[in-house]
Parts: structure tokens; sequence; C-alpha cells
């Protein structure tokens, strides 16, 4: 494994090794819902009633390995928010909670049905005043100050026209302050952060570009599907997962901006008919701000 690969894992790793230590409850899902049947919604509910005080620091959401990456992932978001909407207002959350979905990209077990779930890590209250401790939470340094651009009036990539055949640089070199360049194939395991091997042609590209260029400026703009809201700010943690690497390899921070539009800016109208709208609507664009 080369270090850009070790880089996209390292994330990701560090991203679940806070919930590894805490006490979990798991909930399970029949085949293709995101709604949990009677049984399963009196056993959550039951939970609810004997936890509530208790301390939620994480929803992690996952699937069986039936179907499509695509569908999956958008399965999986369906099933955390189905969970989040029953607990909120119930049970106690960190403001800074996490709530994630693997889709199949774990660990499976050989029976399918174990693999349904939508597990909810959280701390006792007895504990809660160890709450960061336990967590592995400890001061963090501030990220670098940006200086926030002027207002931009966005391009649609389509409205460039550019060649079929265009690279990532060929279009940034062709482009015009505001143009907006979806990054392909920059797609992320389900609805976590974590950047998807396939991503890597596509940011060495864009790392390339930036240090051939180094009066570009960009803003990484993320944007979800599929769900009525990014609770989360999921779109926003992808932006900056981006960031994160291109900073790890040399490009100064000053340069990148990051912003997180969950979905309020679809191609297609949500819900979307299908995943091919689904697709197009999840995805990583990048602005150009100053070349």
């Amino acid at each position: 494994m080369n270090a850009k690969a070790l880089f996209f894992s390292f994330f990701f790793c560090v991203s679940l090794t806070c919930v590894r230590a805490q006490e979990q409850f798991s909930v399970f899902f029949d085949s293709n819902k995101f709604e949990t049947n009677a049984a399963e919604s009196q056993k959550l509910q039951d939970w609810i009633a004997a936890n509530s005080s208790v301390k939620i620091v994480a929803i992690n959401g996952y699937t069986d390995d039936d179907g499509t990456n695509g569908f999956n992932d958008t399965l999986a978001q369906k099933r955390v928010h189905f969970i989040f909407n029953k607990v909120k207002d119930k049970i106690k959350t960190r403001e800074d909670f996490k709530t994630r979905s693997f889709g199949e990209n774990f660990h499976q077990s050989k029976n399918k049905a174990e693999n349904r779930k939508v597990t909810l890590y959280y701390i006792l209250a007895k504990d809660l005043a160890r709450e960061n401790e336990i967590l592995g939470i400890t001061p963090g340094k501030a990220e670098p100050k940006v200086e926030e651009p002027q207002e931009i009036i966005p391009i649609e990539e389509e409205a460039m026209n550019f060649s079929e055949n265009a690279t990532l640089e060929d279009k940034i070199q062709q482009a015009r302050k505001g143009t907006l360049i979806k990054l392909k194939d920059v797609n992320f395991f389900q609805n976590s952060f974590a950047v998807m091997p396939s991503a890597k042609p596509t940011v060495d590209a864009l790392i390339e570009t930036l240090k051939n260029h180094p009066k570009l400026k960009i803003e990484i703009q993320g944007h979800i599907c599929c769900v009525a809201s990014d609770i989360r700010n999921l779109s926003l943690d992808r932006a900056r997962q981006i960031k994160r690497i291109l900073v790890s390899e040399g490009i100064d921070g000053a340069r990148i901006q990051v912003k997180g539009f969950g979905v309020s800016k679809p191609k297609f109208p949500i819900p979307e008919k299908n995943e091919s709208e689904a697709a197009l609507n999840r995805r990583v664009e990048i602005m150009i701000l100053d070349k």
C-alpha cells in the first residue's frame, strides 16, 4: 500500500477509533428496508425508555452486500436518518456527534440479516464526566485562517463546453473565475468521509495542477443525495477530507476553501427517480476562485 492509500485509510480509521470503546446498541432491518419492523421498533422504544440518561456519540449504519454500491449508499443513509429521527429529542447527543453508514464496506457476517443494521454508540450517565477522555479527544490545532473570497458568480461546467477529452488540468487552465468543475470518480465509502480508492487518479491530478499553478485558488464543494437534509454536515466533512489530502501533499491550505451544500443544490429533484440521478447529485466539485 503506498503512502497516499495509507493516508486515505488513516483518516477513515481515525474516524472510527472514538466509537470502539463505547456502549453500543443495534437495530436490525428487513432486506432492502430502511424502516424497522414491529419487533425492532418495539426493541428501539424499550431501549430509549431504559436509557434516557445516556449520551449518543455516534450512529453507524450498515447493509448486506446485495445490490450496487450506490444503492447501498442510499439505503444506508435512509436507515441512519430513520433511527436518528426516532432518538432525537429523546436521548442526548454530542453536538459534534457523527452519523455514518458503511453499507457493505465492513467485515460481513455470513448471516446477511446480521449485516442489515444501525448501531448506536453511547456513553453511560456515570461516565459522562470522563466523556472527552473516553473518546480520546484532545484540543486540536486550529485550521489555518483563510481569507474569505468576494462573492463569485458560479459558472456551471456545462456552460464552458470543455472538450470531451479535456483533462482536469486542461479544464482548470481554460476555466474562468467562478467555474465549477466536477471531480470525476471522487466517491466515498457509504455515508462517511473516507475516500474510496477510485478517487486517487483525480486527486493526484488536482495535486499536480495546484503545484503547477501556484496562483490557483479553489473552493471544494461537497454535495450529497437521497435525503431531506444533511443533519451532520457530511457534505462539508467530505470537502474537508479532500482538503486534508491536498495539504498533506504540500499544498498551502490558505489556497483552499471548503463548503458543504448538503442537498440544497441538487442536479435532480430529491427524492431521485433512480441511482443515475442520485449519483449525479452525490458529487464533489471545485470552484475556481483565482488563477
